[in-house]
């Protein structure tokens, strides 16, 4: 009788101490960094699958740089798209998609890759070619990518730069650690695509428009343009 005792008190700890974990899976709440040198006057976060960015999460308040801010989410789904605008009146914007908020404890925007804001409402598409413009190169734009950063890629996605969505992961079950090859199978046809890649610890490396019919290795992590 004791020892079924001790067997359901170990058990009743186990599920105790086991609920905050599987709860933090499913929360997305985060910090904002600000590390651009400037201030940042609004946060949007929005899930991924969203059309709008909904509403300024900072309401009245500015960020100022080296400073933080927490933003508080409900807790669900993980992947979610985040921007921030710099000044005031539609000044420039930072833009980070498809973040896994459920695996970092916070983000870091720098004001290195910022763009004209297009209404806080607007999300920018890829442009469609016109009738009757060249499609691009074609060749085999299958590659190697060689992986020089320090952590381990947990997820590539290689899609048509003409495309709107990113596809399938194309490592599957695979990864690829750090100090490590893997190659990327791509059928022939359109050379141009865009490509993105997440880290074990949550952050992505992303570039637009890579002639890959002309790239042999991609080495990451990618180098800044």
């Amino acid at each position: 009788m004791f020892r079924r005792f001790l067997g359901a008190l170990a058990l009743c700890l186990l599920g105790l101490s086991s609920a905050p974990a599987l709860a933090q899976q499913g929360d997305p709440s985060f910090n904002v960094v600000n590390r651009s040198g400037r201030l940042i006057f609004e946060v949007y976060a929005s899930l991924s699958t969203d059309q709008d960015w909904g509403r300024d999460r900072l309401g009245d308040k500015a960020l100022p740089n080296e400073r933080s801010f927490t933003l508080r989410l409900p807790q669900g789904p993980c992947m979610w798209d985040l921007r921030v605008v710099y000044e005031r009146a539609g000044g420039p914007a930072e833009d980070k998609r498809n973040i896994n908020l459920c695996a970092v404890t916070e983000v870091v925007f720098d004001g290195r890759q910022t763009g004209q804001t297009q209404g806080p409402q607007q999300r920018p598409q890829p442009q469609a070619p016109q009738r009757g413009a060249p499609a691009g190169p074609t060749g085999n734009p299958s590659f190697n990518l060689v992986n020089q950063s320090r952590v381990t890629v947990m997820e590539a996605y290689v899609s048509l730069s003409t495309e709107q969505e990113w596809g399938p992961d194309r490592l599957g079950n695979d990864t690829v650690p750090a100090g490590r090859n893997f190659a990327m199978r791509l059928p022939e046809g359109p050379c141009l695509h865009d490509v993105r890649f997440v880290y074990e610890n949550g952050q992505a490396d992303e570039r637009r428009g890579v002639n890959l019919c002309d790239v042999t290795n991609l080495v990451l992590p990618l180098q800044r343009q």
